[in-house]
């Protein structure tokens, strides 16, 4: 996925996840993710207490967890969770 001045890349398990979703839902996560690597501020992101290279995308109820590779302009998405099951680390 290549969108703005950011690539986005996403790690097999949340290929994996996205997969999992339901057409509107992946519709959505993916818009947020296109506005994240734009990095327009209607994005809803925010950084993780006590993981200083995670970031999250709220997107409704889905939480998408992910890092900034700053060298090289990448989004790297780790995860696609509901927010009850994203933060159980």
């Amino acid at each position: 996925m290549s969108d703005g001045p950011w690539r986005v890349q996403l790690a097999r398990r949340a290929e994996r996840d996205l997969r999992r979703l339901d057409p509107p839902v992946r519709e959505r996560v993916i818009a947020g993710l296109r506005r994240t690597a734009e990095r327009d501020p209607s994005a809803d992101v925010k950084r993780l207490a006590g993981q200083p290279d995670l970031w999250r995308l709220r997107v409704g109820d889905w939480r998408v967890l992910f890092a900034y590779d700053y060298q090289d302009q990448r989004i790297i998405v780790t995860r696609v969770l509901p927010r009850g099951r994203a933060y159980d680390r």
